[in-house]
């Protein structure tokens, strides 16, 4: 008898630990704030990269909010920068480029194609993700805080083309 409220005892430990490492509740009240200065083109020194696509985050499966912005930096570089950037932080979270903001699940994901940025490097503050060279902004329409484990978009921006300042 002992021996069996043991193992149901071991059984309901693991179980805990296994949820609690699966969705990982605790990031729902911790936050994660980063404060990067925008990049420098090269060659510059305190001037940031041209604007050429902006969208505000809109909620998805969490709320999000802030705007994401695609710096070209010249010489084929380009960035994504967050700035004011805030959502629920998670398991696993990635920033991707999508073809659609409405992309909601992994079939959805998997059908579409993506490009990893890299992971979240926190779920509040600004915050720069290099974009791989080469890669075509016509075809990736908006930038998504996309949850990994389980496969869902958390929140994403639509990006549209910011028309050029004349001097």
């Amino acid at each position: 008898m002992a021996s069996r409220k043991l193992a149901i005892g071991l059984a309901a430990a693991a179980l805990l630990f296994v949820g609690w490492y699966l969705f990982r509740p605790d990031r729902a009240f911790i936050n994660r704030t980063v404060s990067e200065a925008p990049p420098v083109p090269a060659g510059l020194s305190a001037v940031a990269g041209s604007v050429v696509l902006a969208g505000q985050f809109q909620p998805r499966t969490h709320k999000g909010q802030g705007t994401a912005q695609v710096l070209d930096l010249g010489g084929g570089r380009r960035v994504v920068r967050f700035s004011n950037f805030s959502t629920l932080d998670g398991p696993d979270l990635q920033v991707y480029l999508l073809t659609s903001a409405m992309v909601a699940n992994g079939a959805e994901l998997r059908q579409s194609g993506f490009v990893s940025l890299g992971a979240l490097k926190g779920n509040r503050g600004d915050q720069n993700y290099e974009i791989p060279q080469g890669t075509d902004l016509e075809r990736y329409k908006a930038v998504a805080v996309w949850c990994r484990r389980f496969a869902v978009n958390f929140t994403s921006a639509t990006l549209a083309p910011v028309p050029a300042t004349g001097s």
